[in-house]
C-alpha cells in the first residue's frame, strides 16, 4: 500500500467502527471505474471488513454483472430503470449470470427520473421476489423535474423520497438514498428513515441507515469526504505516474531519430 491507500484504510476503519459505515461503492456506469481502480477498492474493502456495492452499467449489462460475480460483490445496483420491462430485462439478465440461487449478493434498481416515480406500482409488481430493494437517486432524479442540482433538499423531492419509503416498507423493500449527501440531507434522511431507510450513500461509501439517527452523523459524513479526496488523490497519482513512466525513453528516442535524420541529410 502506498502512503494514500493506508489512510484511505485508515478512515475506512475509523467509517466502519464510529459512523455506522457499512460498504464502499463503485459505479461502471457514471463513474467509469477501470478494473485497476475497482481492484484497488476491493482490497481495502477486504482489508477494512466492508462490503462492496457496485452500479453496473445498464439494466442488461451482463459482462458488468459477470464480472461483478468474479470480484464477489455484495450490493449490485441497475442505473436508469425506467419502466417494468426495463426491470424484467435486469431480472433476466441477473438470472442469467447468478441463478436463483444467489444469496450473498443483493440486487436493486435506481430510481432516478419522474418517469420512474410515475411507474413504480408497476416497478414493485414486477420487482416483487425479483430484486431486493431501491436506490433513489435524489441528484439525477431532481435535475429530471427541470429543477437545479442544489434543489435536492426541496421539499417536492423530499416528498418523492417519502412515497417510495412507503412503498418499500408496505412491499418489504430496502431503500438506499443517494445524491450529494451532505450535513444539509441529515434533516430529510432522518425523514426518511422514520419511514423506512436501510442505508445512504455519498459516492463512494455506504452507511447503515442507523447511522443518520447517531449525533455523529456530520463528523461521519466528513470522513466519507475525507476517503474520497483519498481515493481521487491516489487515482491522480497512480495514472500521473503512468503518464511519466516513460518519458525519459521518449526523449532517448527522439534523440535517436533525430540523428539518424541527420545521419541521412549529410551522407
Amino acid at each position: 500500500m502506498n502512503i494514500y491507500e493506508r489512510k484511505m484504510l485508515d478512515v475506512l476503519k475509523k467509517g466502519r467502527d464510529d459512523f455506522g459505515v457499512i460498504a464502499v461503492k463503485a459505479e461502471f456506469e457514471a463513474e467509469g471505474t477501470r478494473s485497476d481502480e475497482f481492484l484497488r477498492l476491493l482490497h481495502l474493502a477486504h482489508y477494512a471488513n466492508l462490503r462492496v456495492a457496485l452500479k453496473i452499467g445498464g439494466c442488461e449489462a451482463v459482462s458488468d454483472l459477470l464480472a461483478s460475480k468474479l470480484y464477489g460483490v455484495d450490493y449490485i445496483i441497475a442505473p436508469m430503470v425506467e419502466t417494468p420491462y426495463a426491470l424484467s430485462k435486469f431480472v433476466e439478465a441477473k438470472a442469467k449470470t447468478h441463478g436463483a440461487n444467489e444469496e450473498r449478493t443483493e440486487f436493486l434498481f435506481n430510481l432516478e427520473t419522474q418517469t420512474t416515480l410515475d411507474n413504480l406500482d408497476g416497478m414493485v409488481a414486477q420487482g416483487k421476489g425479483n430484486v431486493d430493494g431501491i436506490v433513489f437517486g435524489r441528484v439525477d432524479f431532481t435535475l429530471s423535474r427541470g429543477m437545479p442540482r442544489d434543489a435536492i433538499n426541496h421539499p417536492s423531492i423530499t416528498e418523492a423520497v417519502l412515497r417510495v419509503a412507503r412503498v418499500c416498507a408496505l412491499n418489504n423493500l430496502e431503500l438506499v438514498v443517494g445524491g450529494s449527501v451532505a450535513p444539509a440531507s441529515i434533516d430529510a434522511l432522518r425523514q426518511f428513515r422514520a419511514v423506512r431507510l436501510d442505508r445512504f450513500e455519498t459516492r463512494k461509501v455506504v452507511f447503515d441507515g442507523a447511522a443518520v439517527e447517531t449525533a455523529s452523523i456530520e463528523a461521519g459524513i466528513q470522513n466519507a469526504v475525507d476517503f474520497e479526496l483519498a481515493w481521487l488523490e491516489n487515482k491522480q497519482a497512480y495514472y500521473s505516474a503512468i503518464a511519466r513512466e516513460d518519458a525519459a525513453r521518449i526523449d532517448m528516442m527522439k534523440n535517436r531519430q533525430e540523428s539518424a535524420r541527420l545521419a541521412v541529410a549529410t551522407a
